[in-house]
């Protein structure tokens, strides 16, 4: 300090002044003594604000008053110890090696740093979690003590009337410091990872608890972890690992995934962990698989481990093949696992025609397997089904089959397919993806989130009849709320006039709560005839739940008018005059979503009841095999038919429907399977005539769906071209693939027109592993120099078991380029389906490029 007497300010500070006093301090010795308290943990700043008045006897010349009043500051940072909040956790198992399947008693004591015991109301979070699991990402949450006790930024900002006091003049010498500087034996088939997870186990008076493990089939080593909490300030955490192990094993190394048409080496590891040799007989089963595998003999020494296998040709027409491998030494140990592996298809059964209609009379459809088919795959389907919504069977199949996986499509499937229990689910999920300002993100990862999917979501959501968790709810309505204000601003993907129909869809969301206010539409201007019919619909919707907004009645009048003048039908298929101006692909929408929404809003608000009949028969033929076009469409059309069915199909179907082709015949009897079934019939050898006959009372629902597996023999570019090239990084032989190979994939893509959220799929063969993915033990290196080339960047990448997925928000026209690596771990011959690039809400945008069959030697 460079005053000889001073008045200071002390704070302690830390985002926020915690304490504050104000002490005399002298320059011969400039010392303060603070004392240091828990709460202060893990760091606070010192911040010394010394003011000293003027110097008597200093007179002030013309250029400088060097006895004026001065002030100096300082701050300084200073760690506190952690050891008043630290609780110490032992973890206890009562031996260190476990059999398969047994119980691990398992003790937990939990003491504060003094030897004292943990406050009463004291817990613990256990978890045993599989060590290899942790090899591959370390989970550092439950280490709770580091993370409460991180230092703290400084996060206060001083401010003082000072300077009006002293002047300007003069700044002192500029080499003197300034201040402290602060802020900085059965079958083994149970494998899972987690064995156990109890988030609340209390704790005794003495902070003791005993936990029992049970173990499942994995011969592995557990990490067992306990998390303790006592009072709103103790924390700690303890682990302890264990071990499952026997004499014999039978260790798998199969792909989790192959696809029909591979050819490859099955392969088993046995293991002798005793001190003697062995003579094991080891003899495979394989459950979808035409034929046994022959039995293997080996012989094991002490401690010794050896890899065997078979060569599996994988068949069609199953969905996975299930082994069950036993090695049995001769009169002595024995060991027996069973693994499941998911088979695909390398080329998909598609629906590629398909009609719904109710049956009045007898119906001839003229059938004929597609020329390049091929054989012994599809063939015709028939769903006879007493009410609409059953009916449905193309888009439960094209939705349960769609690949992707963004929010809006996760929402989308589970609504289409009305699986409650999986909404459950993900509406748990909802809060990793929302935004600071309450807006739902497409994939959690995204820095920021969309008031169009906000707007989606929280509307079909409330159409279904679910709900979206309160706390959730209430930050969604609040952010599309600020958003319609203009206090958050979202600019439209496309240098477009849209804000306007955006903010009517999120007023429309939010009408739906009784969160829409009349005030709100003052930033919208009411341009109905004007509006693309996605807009008109909101605006209609808006007038039957808000009672406020002024002329009311006569703005409904219009709105209806308007709709009427738009709709328009073609045959039977219902459309709209605007249809080239109402594919707003950039905000998920297409016509069929319009017609489908139409229909909602008729039957939620009564209208036009001798219309409806025609309006969702209409609906219905725009589907385009078996589905509409959009994912958001389907999900919208899936409650339209289920709402129009409860309201309109009370007729029982009885009597008999018979259904016939090329001789076959199958029948289904209403008396005894009331709900309908599927009828399926193999393609016949030429044309033939389809002829579906029902007997009774009642009009049930008949879907016809031609289905095959037609493969892609050259590329397809509908406003995507894609080249696509293999280069080895390390290689064992040139000019050939090899097991352990790495591998650079290069997808250079040519688009034709700007578009939003493009997807990218390329497949990988089957037990290929990707680089890159952030996990421990992952090479760096072998992914360095992985082009990303154009004004793209991906908002998600997705790498599975089956192929590499990238998502883009927006893609303009011209080329880019994506590369990954891969690491070749299985030998034997693998199909590869399609390479794919395509536009998600604008399907008539994509491109398609065949993959031939990929040979790896052993």
């Amino acid at each position: 300090m460079p005053f000889r007497e001073a008045t200071a300010l002390l704070t302690v500070e830390r985002e926020g002044v915690l304490e504050a006093s104000v002490v005399p301090l002298s320059g011969k010795e400039p010392v303060i003594q603070v004392p240091v308290r828990p709460e202060h943990a893990p760091n606070v700043f010192i911040s010394i604000l010394a003011v000293r008045g003027r110097v008597s006897g200093v007179q002030p010349t013309a250029l400088v008053d060097l006895g004026r009043p001065s002030f100096k500051l300082g701050v300084a940072e200073i760690r506190v110890g952690w050891r008043a909040h630290e609780l110490t956790v032992k973890v206890s198992p009562e031996r260190p090696t476990y059999r398969v399947r047994e119980k691990a008693v398992v003790k937990v004591a939990v003491r504060r740093a003094d030897g004292q015991p943990p406050p009463p109301g004291s817990e613990v979070a256990l978890a045993a979690v599989d060590e290899g699991l942790l090899e591959l990402l370390p989970n550092r949450s439950w280490n709770l003590l580091e993370a409460m006790m991180r230092q703290r930024g400084y996060g206060v900002a001083t401010a003082t009337a000072q300077m009006q006091v002293v002047g300007k003049r003069h700044f002192g010498l500029k080499a003197l410091p300034q201040g402290g500087g602060g802020g900085r034996q059965s079958t083994r088939e149970l494998f899972d990872t987690l064995l156990l997870w109890r988030g609340r186990v209390p704790l005794d008076a003495r902070g003791d608890a005993t936990v029992e493990v049970p173990l499942n089939d994995s011969l592995t080593g557990f990490r067992i972890v306990a998390v303790a909490t006592g009072g709103i300030s103790l924390f700690g955490t303890g682990s302890a690992t264990i071990r499952s192990t026997q004499d014999l094993m039978v260790l798998a190394g199969l792909p989790p995934l192959v696809r029909e048409g591979d050819r490859f080496q099955a392969e088993f590891t046995v293991r002798n962990t005793t001190e003697r040799r062995m003579e094991v007989a080891v003899r495979a089963r394989v459950e979808g698989l035409p034929e046994f595998l022959a039995p293997r003999a080996i012989s094991l020494a002490a401690g010794e481990a050896k890899t065997m296998g078979w060569e599996i040709p994988v068949p069609a027409g199953v969905s996975a093949l299930r082994y069950e491998v036993e090695a049995q030494e001769q009169g002595g140990l024995a060991d027996r696992v069973r693994v499941t592996q998911q088979v695909i298809p390398a080329v998909p059964v598609r629906t590629f025609q398909a009609t719904l209609f109710r049956w009045e009379q007898v119906t001839r459809q003229p059938v004929e397997r597609p020329a390049d088919a091929l054989p012994g795959r599809g063939g015709v389907r028939v769903a006879a089904v007493p009410a609409l919504t059953a009916g449905l069977e193309g888009v439960r199949e094209w939705m349960s089959r769609y690949p992707y996986t963004c929010l809006e499509q996760e929402v989308s499937r589970v609504v289409a397919l009305r699986d409650e229990a999986r909404w459950r689910s993900l509406a748990a999920s909802l809060p990793s993806y929302l935004d600071p300002d309450g807006l739902l993100k497409y994939f959690p990862r995204m820095r920021q989130g969309s008031e169009v999917l906000t707007a989606y979501v929280m509307a079909l959501v409330h159409e279904s009849g679910w709900t979206i968790p309160s706390e959730v709810q209430q930050r969604m309505e609040r952010g599309l709320q600020r958003f319609v204000e203009g206090a958050i601003l979202r600019r439209s993907t496309l240098p477009t006039a849209d804000l306007s129909i955006r903010k009517l869809a999120a007023l429309e969301a939010l009408s739906r709560h009784g969160k829409a206010e009349p005030r709100l539409l003052g930033s919208v201007t009411i341009e109905p005839n004007l509006w693309p019919t996605s807009a008109l619909l909101d605006w209609w919707n808006l007038l039957q739940r808000m009672h406020g907004i002024p002329d009311r009645e006569a703005r409904l009048r219009e709105v209806e008018q308007l709709v009427r003048a738009r709709l328009n039908f073609q045959g039977t298929t219902m459309g709209f005059s605007t249809e080239r101006s109402d594919h707003l692909w950039w905000l998920m929408i297409s016509s069929d979503v319009n017609a489908l929404r139409l229909i909602l809003h008729l039957l939620e608000a009564g209208e036009w009841q001798q219309d409806l009949p025609r309006l969702i028969r209409g609906a219905l033929n725009r589907q385009r095999r078996g589905a509409w076009d959009l994912t958001t469409a389907n999900a919208w059309g899936a409650l339209a038919v289920e709402k129009f069915s409860r309201a309109f199909e009370a007729t029982p179907v009885t009597g008999t429907t018979t259904a016939s082709l090329a001789g076959a015949t199958d029948r289904l009897e209403w008396s005894t399977t009331p709900k309908g079934k599927t009828l399926a019939f193999p393609w016949p050898a030429r044309g033939e005539d389809l002829t579906v006959n029902p007997e009774g009372s009642g009009h049930p629902w008949i879907t016809v769906q031609a289905q095959a597996a037609i493969p892609l023999k050259t590329p397809l570019t509908s406003g995507y071209r894609i080249t696509k090239t293999l280069t080895p990084i390390e290689s064992r032989q040139p000019a050939r693939w090899s097991r352990g190979d790495l591998v650079r994939v290069r997808l250079a893509i040519e688009a034709q027109s700007d578009m939003t959220w493009v997807v990218v799929s390329d497949p990988v063969p089957a037990g290929a592993s990707h680089l890159g993915t952030g996990l421990m033990r992952d090479s760096q290196i072998a992914t360095q120099g992985e082009a990303l080339e154009g004004w793209v960047w991906p908002a998600f990448e997705e790498r599975a078991f089956e192929a590499f997925r990238a998502y883009y928000a927006y893609v303009p026209k011209g080329s880019f380029v994506v590369e990954y690596t891969i690491r070749l771990n299985q030998g034997g011959r693998f199909e590869l389906p399609t390479t794919r690039v395509e536009a998600l809400y604008a399907p008539e945008m994509f491109g398609e490029l065949p993959n031939a069959p990929l040979e790896v030697l052993p």
